[in-house]
């Protein structure tokens, strides 16, 4: 399990409580520049840490399936969780389901099929969304009614897909490519609920809005004109 995390010591700790660790071998926590105690309460959590001084989301994503692809006995699943306990660890066994039964190469965890906290999801994040999936459905012919966080991919697929966004581009750029090279994607519902430290770091300013829908938008696009 990866685990992108920046200046989340309040939230990391619950967490890595709530992860069910009989469904998971290796718990990696990869700290993205934080300038509180996030490191020191990931080992305490019991995971491995890994640093990423490169600010952005995809780039500590990125920092992580290098680490895994490179073990001697590499994941046969890689799944991906945010730091900020929004979704919830303990709903991890539904979301491996599908690739345990050899149904799906990627799983998305879809706050929009689950159930939400009211204010969990923002208006503008409800509508950014909205309007990537839709783009997705026309442009590359894959129904997706979420781009969430918590997913879980076989580790050979996502190596094939040549995931390179090192910014808020990483879910979208992974779904569009799964759509174009035929993977077998299913989504299952997930609860969401408002993110423990407080407000969203994107979705709560003007700036961090206009700049994450920004480069979901190009990613969509920008994939539509490469074979």
């Amino acid at each position: 399990m990866l685990i992108p995390a920046l200046n989340e010591a309040e939230t990391l700790p619950l967490v890595l409580q709530a992860i069910p660790r009989a469904l998971v071998r290796d718990v990696y926590v990869i700290d993205n520049g934080s300038t509180d105690d996030t490191a020191r309460v990931a080992v305490q959590g019991g995971a491995q840490l890994l640093e990423e001084p490169q600010r952005g989301y995809g780039a500590a994503c990125l920092r992580g399936v290098q680490h895994v692809e490179r073990l001697a006995a590499p994941p046969d699943v890689v799944v991906f969780l945010d730091a900020d306990f929004a979704d919830d660890p303990a709903e991890l066994g539904w979301l491996i389901e599908p690739l345990r039964a050899r149904a799906a190469d990627l799983v998305i965890g879809s706050r929009i099929l689950g159930e939400r906290e009211p204010g969990s999801l923002s208006l503008q994040q409800r509508l950014g969304n909205r309007v990537a999936v839709t783009m997705m459905r026309v442009i590359y012919g894959q129904r997706y009614t979420d781009l969430g966080p918590f997913r879980a991919i076989r580790l050979p697929a996502l190596v094939a897909l040549g995931m390179h966004d090192t910014g808020y581009g990483w879910t979208v750029e992974m779904q569009v490519k799964a759509a174009k090279t035929g993977l077998r994607v299913v989504e299952v519902p997930v609860s969401y609920r408002k993110r423990a430290g407080g407000s969203s770091k994107i979705s709560s300013t003007v700036k961090g809005t206009v700049g994450a829908s920004y480069k979901i938008l190009y990613t969509i696009l920008r994939h539509a004109t490469t074979r």
